[in-house]
């Protein structure tokens, strides 16, 4: 349990300004990106999401990882560096959350299809089509490395109010 414990990252939430920055494109693709990546492949299932970007674990670097299956499959697991929106096509809005922004679900609307570019961890650049949840999570997850959270796509008043739960609860949970 204690090497599980070592691996798993502390995902930062809203509020903490990494989450608000553009992260830096990967220059070169090192152990220590190998490793970072890893170490979020296995922070995403153990939380579990479908979606990591290094901004959440506090890393300023455009770096995502990506799984539908959240580690029961391993070939649907995606890492890619610098990852970047080339196409999208249609609409669909469904609810969604984000491990950064706890408690919180909304609806979204986002592309139906998207075509996406990125680096995989042998450097070699990667374009993936993809529909429906996968391309919103893409969508959701490129959104971190360039410094937007999900709740930016919801109107003036609906993020507002959602700031002030989160404040109540974050003053809540100081107080105890």
């Amino acid at each position: 349990m204690e090497e599980k414990e070592e691996s798993i990252l502390e995902i930062i939430t809203i509020g903490n300004p990494v989450l608000n920055r553009k992260a830096d494109i990967i220059t070169n693709i090192d152990q220590r990106v190998h490793d970072l990546a890893m170490r979020m492949v296995k922070t995403m299932h153990f939380a579990p999401g479908v979606g990591l970007a290094a901004p959440q674990v506090n890393q300023s670097i455009q770096l995502i990882t990506v799984d539908l299956s959240i580690g029961e499959n391993s070939s649907d697991l995606i890492v890619l560096a610098n990852p970047e929106l080339l196409q999208e096509e249609g609409e669909t809005t469904i609810e969604e959350g984000c491990l950064s922004v706890p408690g919180v679900n909304e609806k979204v609307t986002r592309p139906y299809r998207v075509v996406i570019k990125g680096v995989d961890l042998d450097g070699k650049e990667k374009i993936i089509e993809a529909e429906d949840l996968l391309a919103r999570v893409f969508c959701h997850e490129i959104d971190h490395v360039n410094g937007k959270l999900f709740i930016e796509h919801l109107s003036p008043l609906k993020k507002s109010l959602i700031r002030k739960k989160l404040t109540k609860q974050k003053d809540k949970n100081n107080e105890e």
